[in-house]
């Protein structure tokens, strides 16, 4: 089953996410089929990555019905984090400047997905949640690394309690370039591209590696330590009580 979709022309390659009635979640195949995209956009020599979805989330991040079903969670949670990790890494470290287009919810590692982007651009419905403790779990993807765009005590904020990130806020913290009304983001989607194709692709590159590694040069050492976390917690009673009670639609109950 395609649930990415990879298109080329001109120098960029757009990489969709196409399972809309599932919220574009992030499964091991989906993983599998975007990281296979990914590297098939850097043997195109793309100029430009555009990440994008259809439907109405960017994604709801990780299947925790997935996860429910798996018999040995800790192992399943620490291959799929892995396999995000490959994806990040492979944004961040490209050549190619990424660009992502957010037009609903990006949850889960749908969040720092979207953020994996050098360019982010959302609609104005679009929100951002990093709500992983709600479900006994701690952030993979690259939700740790998010401390360097918004900043210690909001990113504590977006984990420890739940709460929400709307566009507009997430423009005023940095995160966005650009927010539009859902009608305009493709075209606005467009432009940006257009403006990154008409610069020097050296020049962008170059710029894009020396910002990215003053940020954090060593990023890869922040996703493996998220990977054993979340890994670890998924195969605690916390970690199983959190995810079941969120597939029950019921409240959670954490011991010690």
């Amino acid at each position: 089953m395609s649930l990415i979709r990879y298109e080329y022309a001109d120098g960029c390659a757009r990489i969709t996410m196409t399972n809309p009635e599932r919220g574009n979640v992030f499964e091991p195949e989906a993983g599998a089929q975007m990281l296979a995209a990914i590297l098939r956009a850097k043997a195109d020599s793309a100029r430009v990555i555009v990440l994008a979805a259809e439907g109405k989330y960017f994604s709801v991040g990780g299947d925790l019905a997935g996860f429910a079903a798996a018999d040995d969670l800790g192992p399943f949670i620490l291959e799929l984090a892995e396999g995000a990790n490959r994806i990040i890494t492979e944004l961040v470290r490209c050549d190619a400047i990424v660009v992502s287009a957010v037009q609903g919810t990006a949850a889960g590692v749908g969040f720092p997905l979207a953020a994996a982007a050098d360019i982010v651009v959302a609609g104005d419905r679009a929100k951002f949640s990093l709500a992983y403790a709600k479900v006994g779990l701690s952030v993979d993807g690259g939700g740790s690394l998010l401390v360097h765009t918004l900043g210690l005590h909001r990113v504590l904020r977006l984990t420890l309690l739940g709460d929400m990130l709307s566009a507009t806020e997430a423009l005023e913290a940095g995160l966005v370039a650009r927010v539009v009304p859902a009608e305009e983001l493709d075209a606005t989607v467009d432009e940006v591209v257009a403006t990154l194709l008409a610069g020097s692709p050296e020049a962008l590159a170059s710029t894009k590696h020396l910002i990215r590694d003053v940020a954090d040069p060593n990023p890869e050492s922040a996703l493996r330590r998220e990977a054993e976390s979340i890994s670890a917690l998924g195969g605690s009673a916390s970690g199983r009580e959190g995810i079941n009670a969120f597939l029950e639609k019921r409240p959670p109950s954490f011991t010690r």
